[in-house]
């Protein structure tokens, strides 16, 4: 089980009195403290973990986010970052003595500058709602996470959230230019800009995937991009996991970068298709999803160059979309992957490592042999071109023994990825999931010099204090108590 801090005795001793201060800089709606209200935000996609807030802080702008955050600091009292909380390893998880602060009303497109390529956004704007903001003049924002409809960019930041064409586009850090952060102190400062490049150290890098630890990013200027003439996918069915996987490793061994390679297992498949009925081959064990853009011209020479990889290992069926209907229906399969799992399946928890992708076959294999091990059933939905992996661990949250199963077998996995030379995270974030395996990558050296950066940004540990380090890791930095 996940372990909280302990709560602070002043705090809650405090609590009427805190709520008091914070509702005086809020606008009248801006703060929630009645224990109903207070319930949805008691956890995050991670929903396995529960803890309901000492308050939630709903600020409308950049300054009213300092002024909270002033006097948390003055009050010492810890500090939750909140998006739309669609984080799917606790990124979001509040303590019982901590302000959660929601960003879902710093819902503004600011600015936009097609000449630059760049948009300035709110915390709270959705992924999905960069693009539509820009869509009719032509341009697109790239990363597109599965939560797309519902993710905020200020937790897309946080986490260095990516999608399934990050492959050619790359994740939120490769499409950042500037922030405006607020620190513990409630000092803001600006970070790049509409500017490719930035002078000194690479500020900007170091908070994006930090995890709501070292401030909070109130506004984000983003890189836009020209909207392709056009695109089209193709489904390659194959006969086993591993057959795949090799496919795989030999489409980004050919150096052609297709703009998004998706895996999926056949209990995926089936899952799916059921949900979505997109034409899925339901007699296949792994089916890829392989899109490219470009003119016509260009999309029929990649296309044929694909096909003829994947000739090379026997698929059941190619099938290449003819139509952007087509395409559509191929992709509505896959973007609704994870709610089509949850037909099928009371629980799961959604795993995210990277791996070399040389590696797929033989991780697949492993992760079919620790299923049989455990006696849980696993989907695998996974970006396939950059390794990085989502396997859908199926459990009953209501059988504690179930429960603990899956969370061993999602262990297990992530020891796998870092044992084959990958990570423990590719988008998702550490948060609480994976804080207790960070030594399995990281050498204590290591994080204790990634606790020293912590500290100098918030040196009570106020901001999500209980995420990414390991809480009884021995001969660890306690945390320290804020006077």
């Amino acid at each position: 089980m996940i372990r909280q801090p302990d709560p602070k005795p002043d705090v809650m001793a405090r609590r009427d009195s805190i709520v008091a201060g914070l509702r005086a800089l809020l606008p009248e709606t801006g703060l929630i403290a009645e224990p109903l209200r207070l319930k949805p935000y008691e956890t995050d996609g991670l929903s396995a973990y529960r803890q309901v807030p000492l308050a939630v802080a709903l600020p409308e702008t950049t300054e009213q986010v300092a002024a909270v955050l002033r006097y948390c600091h003055r009050n010492g009292v810890r500090v939750v970052p909140r998006g739309a909380g669609t984080s799917l390893s606790g990124g979001a998880l509040p303590m019982e003595d901590a302000v959660v602060v929601g960003m879902m009303r710093m819902n503004q497109v600011l600015d936009i500058n097609y000449p630059d390529r760049c948009a300035v956004v709110q915390a709270g704007v959705t992924n999905i709602g960069i693009t539509n903001a820009v869509s009719a003049d032509g341009f697109f924002y790239a990363p597109d996470p599965s939560s797309q409809l519902a993710c905020m960019i200020g937790g897309n930041v946080n986490m260095n959230s990516g999608g399934a064409h990050c492959l050619k586009y790359g994740v939120t850090a490769n499409n950042l230019l500037g922030l405006k952060i607020v620190t513990i102190n409630g000092e803001i400062i600006d970070i790049g800009g509409a500017h490719l490049d930035a002078a000194g150290y690479d500020w900007l890098g170091l908070l994006t995937g930090s995890e709501g630890m070292l401030a909070i990013v109130t506004e984000i200027t983003v890189r836009i991009l020209r909207s392709p003439e056009g695109a089209r996918a193709m489904l390659a069915a194959f006969s086993s996991n591993e057959i795949a996987g090799g496919a795989v490793d030999a489409i980004i061994s050919s150096g052609i970068i297709p703009v998004a390679l998706e895996f999926m297992d056949r209990p995926a498949i089936h899952a799916c298709e059921a949900f979505a009925h997109a034409g899925y081959p339901l007699d296949a064990e792994a089916m890829l999803i392989i899109e490219v853009e470009g003119s016509v011209e260009e999309q029929d020479r990649l296309l044929g160059q694909l096909s003829a990889i994947c000739q090379k290992f026997d698929p059941i069926s190619l099938k290449i979309s003819q139509s952007p209907e087509e395409s559509a229906a191929i992709w509505k399969g896959r973007k609704g992957a994870f709610g089509a799992v949850g037909r099928i399946s009371p629980d799961y928890l959604c795993m995210d490592g990277t791996i070399p992708t040389s590696q797929l076959p033989l991780v697949l294999r492993r992760i079919q042999e620790m299923s049989d091990s455990y006696g849980l059933k696993v989907a695998n939905i996974f970006h396939a071109g950059d390794g990085n992996l989502h396997p859908l661990i199926m459990f009953d949250a209501n059988d504690e023994a179930s429960f603990h199963a899956a969370e061993e077998f999602g262990a297990d996995i992530l020891r796998l990825c870092v044992e084959v030379g990958g990570c423990l995270t590719g988008e998702h974030g550490v948060g609480i999931e994976k804080r207790d395996l960070m030594p399995v990558q990281f050498h204590a050296h290591e994080l204790q010099q990634q606790r020293r950066l912590k500290s100098a940004f918030d040196p009570d540990w106020l901001l999500n204090p209980s995420k990414v380090f390991p809480l009884l890791e021995p001969g660890a930095i306690e945390l320290p108590q804020a006077a």
